[in-house]
C-alpha cells in the first residue's frame, strides 16, 4: 500500500491500517456477488477466514514484515532515432527496503543448503502499447550499506518506431525458485525528441520545473556517455557517482532562510533564482546557490527565463566579489568541489566555466509499493498493489468515516485496523467509490471501488477494540 504522492521518507508507515487479499475462492464468490449487489452493501469475511487472517496480521505487526519496492526514474525521456540508442539518463533504478525482505521463508519455500546471494531478481522494460513482449533488462540487486537492495537499468531506450507521447516502465520481480512476486509500474514518462532550445514560456509549463519538485543533476564530460557522473549522497556527503543518482528537492530559497528551513514558495524556478537542493532520502542539503543558464560553456548572468527539462545549468555560490567570475559547484572525479570561474573578456554578463561545472537538470518521479508476503494465503502475485493518494475524514464518534482516494481497489480487498477487520463495500460508478466506516473513533472509506467500516464483535475470539484516531 503506497501513498501515491511524493512520500516523506522521514515519516514511518502507519502500522494500524493495512489491506489484505482474500483467497482465490472467496475472491471469486465475492466478485460474482458484487456484480449482482446494489451499491452500499457492506460485506465481511467469514468468521473462520477472519480468525486465520488475524493470526497472520498479528505476526506481521509484531515481526515488522513490511516490504517496500521503490522505483525512481526521470520525468522525460529522449527518443532514439535510426540506429542510435539514447539510453535513459539518469537510468531508472529500483530500491528494495524493509525488514520483510529478510524474514526467513516458510518450510515450503526454504532455501536449499549452500544457497547464497539475492532472494529476488528483477526485469525492467517499457510497457507495450501493442501488448507484445517488449525488450527487458535484468536487474542484479546489490546490498547497500543502509541494508537496501539496489538495482539499475542502464541500457533502456525508446526508438522512433514507438510513436507514443507517454509510456511507463514495467518492473517484474521474481523470487528465487521462480515464483513471481508481482509486476510494478512507474509513473508516466513524457517522450521528447530533444531538449528545447527556445526560451521557455509559462504559457506552456509541461517542461518547466517548479519549486518543491524532485530533480536529478548529472555531468557528462565531452558528451561521452561513459564519463557521466550523477550528483548523489554517500556516507553523509555529496559525491559525483558513476553508479547511483539522488533525487533532490529543488526549493526556491531566500537569503534569510536558515539551512533546512524553507518557507513555502510556489511557482516555477527561473534562472537567476536562489535555490537549495535537498536529498530526499537523507535530508542533507547543499548551501543556497544561484542557478545559471549555460551556453557554450559560459554561465549567462542576465537570463531569467524559466528552467526547462534537460537544460544545461550551473550553480553559483552567492557572495562572489564584483568583477570576478564567481564560484560554482563542480566535480573532481568523485568529489564535489568549488570552481572559480573567470569573467568573459568579450561579454560582461558571462562567466567562463569548465566542463565539470556544467550540469544537466531533469525532473524525476518515484513510486513506492509496500506490502507483506507473510500475510498471503496463496502464492499469487501481490500486484496490483493498492495506491492511496489522499485521505478524507468526515463525521465523528461511532459514525466517523475515513475516505481513501486512489487506484487498484477491488472487491477482494479487506481493510484491517490493527487486528480488527473492517466491513467493506465495493461500488461501481464514475468515479468508482470504495469506503470503510469506523467503530469507536475511527474508520476508513476508499473512493474508487471499495469501502469498509471497522467492526467489533465482543464474542469473537481474539477481537479487541482499538482507538484508531487520537
Amino acid at each position: 500500500m503506497d501513498p501515491a504522492g511524493a512520500a516523506d521518507p522521514s515519516v514511518p508507515p502507519n502500522p494500524l491500517t493495512h489491506l489484505s487479499l482474500q483467497d482465490r475462492s472467496e475472491m471469486q464468490l465475492q466478485s460474482e456477488a458484487d456484480r449482482r449487489s446494489l451499491p452500499g452493501t457492506w460485506t465481511r469475511s467469514s468468521p473462520e477466514h477472519t480468525t486465520i487472517l488475524r493470526g497472520g496480521v498479528g505476526r506481521c505487526l509484531q515481526q515488522q514484515c513490511e516490504q517496500t519496492v521503490r522505483i525512481l526514474h526521470a520525468k522525460v525521456a529522449q527518443k532514439s532515432y535510426g540506429n542510435e540508442k539514447r539510453f535513459f539518463c539518469p537510468p531508472p533504478c529500483v530500491y528494495l527496503s524493509g525488514p520483510g525482505w529478510r524474514v526467513k521463508p516458510g518450510q515450503d519455500q526454504a532455501h536449499q543448503a549452500g544457497e547464497t546471494g539475492p532472494t529476488v531478481c528483477g526485469y525492467m522494460g517499457l510497457d507495450s502499447a501493442s501488448g507484445s513482449a517488449a525488450e527487458t533488462q535484468k536487474l542484479n540487486f546489490e546490498q547497500q550499506p543502509d541494508s537496501r537492495e539496489f538495482g539499475c537499468a542502464k541500457t533502456l531506450y525508446i526508438s522512433d518506431a514507438d510513436k507514443r507521447k507517454h509510456f511507463r516502465l514495467v518492473l517484474r520481480l521474481v523470487l528465487r525458485g521462480g515464483r513471481e512476486l508481482g509486476t510494478f509500474h512507474s509513473r508516466l514518462i513524457k517522450v521528447i525528441s530533444k531538449p528545447s532550445q527556445k526560451k521557455q514560456s509559462l504559457k506552456n509549463t509541461d517542461l518547466c520545473i517548479s519549486s518543491g519538485s524532485k530533480v536529478s543533476l548529472f555531468n557528462r564530460l565531452r558528451s561521452q556517455t561513459v564519463s557521466t557522473r550523477y550528483l548523489s549522497v554517500e556516507d553523509g556527503a555529496f559525491v559525483a557517482s558513476a553508479r547511483q543518482w539522488a533525487a533532490l528537492t529543488l526549493h526556491l530559497a531566500d537569503g534569510h532562510s536558515s539551512q533546512g528551513d524553507f518557507p513555502p514558495r510556489e511557482g516555477y524556478v527561473r534562472y537567476g533564482s536562489l535555490v537549495q537542493l535537498v536529498c530526499t532520502v537523507t535530508g542533507i542539503t547543499l548551501p543556497p546557490m544561484i542557478i545559471r543558464k549555460v551556453a557554450k560553456q559560459c554561465a549567462l548572468l542576465d537570463v531569467d527565463e524559466p528552467i526547462s527539462q534537460l537544460h544545461k545549468c550551473a550553480f553559483q555560490f552567492p557572495g562572489s566579489p564584483p568583477g570576478g567570475g564567481g564560484t560554482y559547484l563542480c566535480l573532481a572525479t568523485e568529489k564535489v568541489v568549488q570552481f572559480q570561474a573567470s569573467p568573459c573578456p568579450k561579454e560582461a554578463n558571462r562567466a567562463l566555466l569548465n566542463d565539470s561545472s556544467c550540469w544537466t537538470i531533469i525532473g524525476t518521479e518515484s513510486v513506492e509499493f509496500s506490502f507483506s508476503t507473510s500475510l498471503a494465503c496463496t502464492l499469487q502475485p501481490v500486484t496490483p498493489v493498492p495506491l492511496i493518494s489522499t485521505l478524507e475524514l468526515s463525521g465523528g464518534g461511532d459514525v466517523a468515516t475515513l475516505e481513501l482516494h486512489g487506484e487498484n481497489f477491488h472487491a477482494g480487498l479487506k481493510v484491517w485496523f490493527g487486528d480488527v477487520e473492517a466491513e467493506t463495500m465495493y461500488r461501481y460508478g464514475e468515479p468508482a467509490v470504495p469506503g470503510v466506516r469506523g467503530a469507536g473513533r475511527g474508520g476508513l472509506l476508499q473512493r474508487l471501488a471499495l469501502a469498509a467500516r471497522s467492526h467489533h464483535n465482543p464474542h469473537e475470539p481474539g477481537a479487541r477494540r482499538r482507538a484508531l484516531l487520537p
